[in-house]
């Protein structure tokens, strides 16, 4: 597929659309993204040795340990940096995630399976609602954990591109779905029983018989599944597609399916659906393989711990069936062909993998991302604030630290131990707590480039703009972010107003 530079559509300017521009053209000032986090690891080394050289340290709510910046311009760091930078790589968290999944990908792609799915998608589905199914999808996908950066972003692409509108557009919807909508969902994630877990402990520091559920906020973000949708749909059709203008690279042609394809079409979804029953059979029985061996739960398990590699089985099975129907493959070196074809195709970003993940484990060497978190929570207790500002500060500081530590559980080791007993203290309960928190730490995803996926997203939109920077993609991505903030905080602002139960037997005071 061709790619293209975008172009302006010939209207006035509003206010907002100078704004955004200002952010894309200092953005896309900066480097290439690899020269980029080269140059920002070089700034960390520096700023690690002065933060190191003034004895910056903090305290750590949660152990009580102090926690001192490491320099990494010492004869250890300089040794680390060096024999680590290929462990550094690959055990960098999106790089096997990434590359596994697009195997399957790759070979429904290839084979042609992909494009008869969206053709026959296009000829059936109302056009009016693919925005917002797809912010829809996005939110759902985390269900899988992190799968819905490598599936759903490249698909929402094609989606939008085979409906005739921008591919960019699509790829945004999905990706404000997957990531800042991260913490809403109809149905209780991995990342339920993890925060619970922290907020409990945290809590107990007041109360030693406290206990939180996984479900202490599933009321409010099932709710807020609807509302993120909405939003998510509005800022895609009325702020950043008409922003983007029109798409003048090649465009899908929209053709009913031959025999050949229909009948390959049929047989990959048999494949699917037989693959599907063979892994819900795995399961769904009380004693099922595939859930946790010693309390057979499903979260978690390892069929979630294992739910990248089922994608792409998901993805290649039926890809493989397809092409052996439909006669776009012969055998088994067709296939090899386009295992090898969807890896070649990653290769920025595999370069982009490599600077980023020495960036990260650098930054995460140095301690300042746990200084910088320590001293925002800090920060936000001698503000002197009470109830809806004191909430709405607390959403804003964890907004903030979330551009710099990109792992929810890991932000929240560090402010529930401060947080959650302090807001205790004057009435608030825990699972409150938990849930403005994980509001910050949804909304803020999009715009980091400290956010492990935040590369894949750049890597997969320049597939159709080959300009397409870090500036383009954050101003594409703030207006969703800071219409989530405003809005989540808003119908956050009203459950509390109300006093609507969080979850079950979780309500909002003590």
């Amino acid at each position: 597929m061709k790619t293209s530079d975008r172009q302006a559509p010939l209207k006035k300017k509003t206010l907002l659309d100078k704004a955004l521009s200002w952010v894309e053209n200092i953005g896309n000032r900066l480097p290439d993204p690899i020269t980029l986090f080269f140059l920002l690891s070089v700034a960390i080394i520096i700023i690690s040795a002065i933060a190191a050289s003034v004895n910056l340290a903090v305290i750590h709510p949660g152990t009580k340990e102090t926690v001192t910046a490491v320099s990494l311009l010492t004869a250890d760091g300089i040794r680390r940096m060096i024999t680590e930078a290929v462990n550094n790589f690959v055990t960098f968290p999106p790089l096997g995630t990434v590359l596994v999944a697009m195997l399957g990908v790759g070979v429904a792609e290839s084979t042609g399976l992909l494009s008869a799915l969206l053709r026959q998608g296009v000829l059936i589905a109302p056009a009016a609602i693919i925005s917002p199914a797809i912010v829809f999808l996005g939110v759902m996908s985390n269900l899988a954990s992190d799968a819905g950066y490598v599936v759903l972003t490249p698909l929402g692409a094609l989606v939008f591109l085979a409906f005739g509108r921008h591919p960019i557009a699509g790829l945004a919807a999905a990706f404000a779905g997957v990531s800042g909508g991260y913490s809403a969902n109809l149905l209780i994630g991995v990342l339920d029983p993890l925060l619970a877990g922290i907020t409990e402990g945290s809590a107990q520091l007041i109360d030693p018989d406290y206990t939180v559920n996984a479900t202490a906020n599933y009321y409010f973000m099932a709710v807020s599944t609807l509302l993120i949708t909405l939003i998510g749909w509005y800022v895609t059709d009325k702020i950043v597609e008409p922003r983007l203008g029109d798409f003048h690279g090649e465009n899908v042609t929209i053709t009913s399916l031959t025999a050949a394809e229909k009948k390959g079409l049929r047989w990959a979804i048999f494949s699917f659906l037989a693959l599907l029953a063979f892994f819900l059979g795995m399961l769904l029985p009380p004693q099922g393989i595939l859930r946790e061996p010693e309390t057979l739960t499903i979260i978690p398990s390892p069929f979630l711990e294992g739910i990248v590699p089922i994608i792409m089985l998901a993805f290649l099975i039926p890809g493989i069936v397809y092409g052996k129907v439909a006669g776009t493959i012969q055998n088994d070196k067709d296939v090899a062909r386009a295992l090898g074809n969807s890896m070649s195709n990653m290769g920025y970003y595999i370069a982009l993998a490599f600077a980023a993940a020495q960036f990260v484990a650098y930054f995460g060497w140095t301690n300042l991302g746990l200084i910088l978190a320590v001293k925002g929570a800090e920060f936000l207790e001698t503000t002197g604030f009470t109830g809806i500002p004191l909430l709405i500060a607390f959403i804003l500081v964890s907004g903030f630290i979330n551009l710099f530590i990109g792992s929810a559980s890991a932000k929240w080791n560090i402010m529930a131990p401060v947080f959650v007993p302090l807001l205790m203290l004057i009435g608030y309960s825990p699972e409150f707590t938990q849930l403005a928190y994980r509001i910050g730490d949804s909304t803020t995803n999009i715009i980091t480039p400290l956010m492990p996926y935040f590369p894949v997203v750049v890597a997969f939109g320049n597939k159709y703009d080959r300009n397409l920077g870090i500036g383009t993609l954050i101003a594409t991505m703030l207006p969703y972010s800071i219409a989530f903030l405003i809005g989540w905080t808003i119908f956050f602002i009203i459950w509390f107003i109300f006093g609507i139960p969080l979850g079950p037997g979780a309500s909002i005071r003590i």
